[in-house]
């Protein structure tokens, strides 16, 4: 019952080299008329001007200048960049709200900062209310810090 298996080998001395395409051998590609220009009036197009309060608006940078200002007293970079400021909202009538956090809910500062926060953005010129809500949701860590952040306290 153990039946042999061979494996059947035929040596060849050549192979024949398959033919090779040649430009020539294609058909003429047929030529066409450009078609309108379908981003014509699309190039023409000047963007449009973020409003005051979107990022890259004035008042929405001017509010964002003014929390840079602002430094945590235990390490020496300012809050934005230490990762500190989760958003800014600003209205069109100029009511600025932020959402912010700080190191660790047991911070020396966790009761004057957020107060420094919120007077140092009304004090913004076109800000007429402002408003700080401070949250623990995300925690903070030292991944929110931005790469200034990390390379001012050598971590890059």
């Amino acid at each position: 019952m153990n039946e042999e298996r061979k494996i059947a080998v035929e040596e060849v001395d050549s192979v024949e080299a398959p033919a090779r395409a040649r430009v020539e051998d294609a058909s003429p590609r047929e030529t066409f008329e450009r078609k309108r220009d379908y981003l014509e009036g699309f190039l023409a197009k000047t963007p449009e001007a973020p409003s005051e309060s979107e990022p890259g608006g004035e008042l929405y940078d001017a509010v964002v200048d003014a929390l840079k200002e602002i430094y945590d007293p235990e390490i020496p970079v300012n809050i934005y960049d230490l990762g500190l400021i989760y958003g800014v909202d600003v209205t069109k009538d100029g009511h600025v709200a932020v959402a912010m956090t700080l190191t660790t809910p047991h911070c020396p500062v966790a009761e004057s900062m957020p107060a420094e926060v919120e007077m140092r953005v009304g004090a913004v010129p076109g800000v007429g209310t402002s408003e700080v809500n401070l949250v623990w949701d995300p925690p903070w860590d030292p991944q929110k810090m931005s790469d200034d952040a990390k390379l001012e306290l050598g971590m890059l």
